[in-house]
């Protein structure tokens, strides 16, 4: 069996620093993420969907956590197809759109700066990937993202342009892995050796994604979205505010376990980002996956 890595999606959300979570006297954004690193092996750096790091503010993250630490990175939003601020773009890039626009895509934007975009972001990760620490690049990808020729050949693009870093990618649209399409979706995964990311989700919705655990490639990743019957929600705390019970994660245990048979290493995070939720149920699940 490969090893699991468990964490969360968030080592500084608003609602967690408030939570009580860190001690009193953990203060710095330094201290932040040594405290967490000491409690767990992975994170996922959610920031980066917003705004593109620096380089600087990767070298920190690296410097500030143990040998053997694992940083999963959410892509940015503009290479996954969502709409993007352009003030969340490179500065000179920005410039160079002309006309101030509520939002960009991808599909507005000169090829040029596009490249830059990716050239810049991927740069930026290179502490983390020189020192052994950046696990994957998420590419979550939007409702608006269905089943077709054109968006695998993107996802096989993102694999090329990211490699040797692996991808992950997560869908929200339900034409993925539909029962007519699921086998077709999975195939091309496995034959591309792109990491599918499987979730836990509330069901009946639009961007509604079945419970399916699949291993595709080298890794596996599974996110924890919780179950809150606010999923349509604009404030991202009621989507995502909901606890699991340890009687949820038992279940989830041995599942889990069987997945990691299939594969070299499988990265579980927390999604449930409000207070300490995702904290607390790592925890649990950890214990749980070591007991199980």
């Amino acid at each position: 069996m490969g090893s699991i890595l468990v964490g969360t999606a968030s080592w500084t959300d608003k609602t967690l620093l408030e939570s009580g979570w860190y001690p009193r006297d953990v203060t710095s954004a330094q201290e932040r993420l040594g405290y967490y690193a000491s409690r767990f092996p992975l994170v996922e750096v959610d920031s980066s969907y917003y705004s593109p790091p620096a380089e600087n503010t990767v070298s920190l993250w690296r410097d500030r956590t143990p040998v053997g630490f694992t940083f999963d990175v959410k892509a940015f939003s503009l290479l996954t197809h969502h709409p993007t601020r352009p003030g969340a773009l490179y500065k000179d890039l920005r410039e160079r759109i002309g006309e101030a626009k509520k939002n960009v895509y991808l599909r507005d934007l000169d090829r040029d700066i596009a490249e830059q975009v990716w050239d810049r972001f991927l740069a930026a990760l290179a502490p983390l990937r020189e020192a052994g620490k950046l696990g994957a690049v998420l590419f979550q990808f939007p409702q608006w993202f269905p089943i077709a020729r054109s968006n695998k050949q993107y996802i096989v693009e993102c694999k090329e342009r990211c490699a040797p870093v692996p991808i992950s990618v997560e869908f929200r649209n339900h034409t993925w892995m539909s029962e007519e399409n699921q086998a077709e979706t999975l195939g091309f995964l496995r034959e591309h050796e792109v990491p599918y990311v499987s979730v836990d989700m509330p069901q009946g919705y639009p961007t509604s994604i079945p419970p399916v655990l699949a291993a595709t490639g080298g890794l596996a990743v599974v996110r924890f979205h919780g179950h809150s019957a606010k999923w349509t929600s604009k404030d991202i705390h009621e989507r995502f505010g909901y606890l699991y019970s340890e009687d949820e994660l038992r279940d989830w245990a041995p599942k889990l376990r069987r997945l990691a048979e299939d594969t070299e290493t499988t990265h579980v995070l927390m999604n449930n980002c409000y207070r300490d939720h995702a904290q607390v149920n790592a925890a649990q699940l950890a214990r749980l996956l070591a007991h199980a």
